[in-house]
């Protein structure tokens, strides 16, 4: 007896994937999800949402495992190497798709050992800038960097991090000449600006909101093509002046290459429905994350996109990792 394809997806839905005779359907025991940063960041907080909404949905755990070093290569070489099964998933970020120009000698190779599953979010980063800098735009930074080249300065936790590319590529995308000054993380940058040391940097919309609200930096723009609900006043870098401007922070789920297509389906389906739930949207936008959906394949399509983006602005910029 045939099921019509109608039948067959709620049954899927409900019980899980079909399997051949003698094979158990998916998922057949725990799933862990390699979060390849430490924990507490955005990639191993969403990695948990995730995994305790997916549990809930498939009646199986999903474990987050932290296994941060390498700018994220361990962890996501760990991923690249697992049965591909789909009981080892990877919540990747694009400091992965940046490190497909920049670390020549990885043990991977992201397109071709990993497959794409699920995009999950982004969030939008603001550009600020020291009480004491003069300007008050981007066209007035702009202006200002033009007239005095190599004088001005921006923070950033490390190079290649997201912070140091989305300065590269304002750089590239207005021909400014600012000195590109890293520092060990985020919190050390971030002291940085707020003390005047360097003038500029571009940093996590909700990390620096408390500080934008109280005066310390002031915000000149975000990141996103479109404004962030966290600065919902401020305009976006692309429409303060350097129009098709876009540096976020994204997150995605990706699986070892070879996982069988119905399981990766079945992912996505899962996925989406959970980024798609009011709850999660109306939580989400509080942080300044804008859920993000795409078939495996769109998906696949938007990963290589990224990676020829920031290949360029690397390249340009002649950035290395130190």
């Amino acid at each position: 007896m045939r099921w019509s394809a109608k039948f067959s997806f709620v049954i899927l839905a409900l019980a899980g994937l079909s399997a051949p005779a003698g094979a158990q359907p998916y998922p057949n025991k725990p799933v862990k999800i390699v979060v390849p940063f430490g924990p507490g960041g955005p990639a191993d907080i969403y990695a948990r949402v995730l995994g305790h909404e997916l549990s809930e949905i498939v009646k199986q755990s999903f474990v987050v495992e932290n296994k941060p070093g390498g700018g994220g290569t361990i962890g996501a070489d760990v991923v690249a190497k697992a049965t591909p099964d789909g009981h080892t998933l990877l919540m990747m970020s694009n400091t992965l798709t940046t490190n497909e120009t920049l670390l020549t000698k990885k043990p991977y190779a992201l397109m071709r050992d990993l497959t794409a599953v699920a995009p999950v979010n982004s969030s939008d980063l603001v550009m600020v800038v020291s009480p004491s800098l003069p300007a008050r735009t981007v066209q007035e930074l702009i202006a200002y960097a033009k007239a005095n080249p190599g004088k001005l300065s921006y923070a950033s936790a490390g190079p290649g991090t997201p912070y140091n590319l989305a300065g590269e590529l304002f750089k590239t995308m207005t021909g400014t000449d600012i000195l590109h000054v890293p520092y060990k993380n985020s919190g050390d940058a971030r002291s940085a600006v707020i003390g005047g040391h360097v003038q500029i940097m571009f940093d996590a919309v909700t990390a620096m909101k408390g500080q934008i609200d109280g005066g310390q930096v002031r915000a000149l723009a975000t990141t996103g093509l479109k404004r962030s609900t966290v600065l919902p006043d401020v305009p976006t870098v692309s429409e303060a002046g350097v129009p098709g401007y876009e540096a976020t922070i994204w997150l995605g789920i990706m699986a070892p290459a070879g996982t069988p297509p119905e399981i990766v389906a079945r992912l996505n389906e899962e996925i989406g429905k959970i980024i798609a739930r009011p709850a999660i949207r109306e939580a989400w936008a509080k942080q300044g994350a804008v859920p993000m959906t795409m078939t495996p394949a769109a998906f696949t399509t938007f990963l290589k996109g990224d990676i020829d983006k920031w290949a360029k602005v690397i390249e340009k910029a002649g950035l290395k990792v130190q």
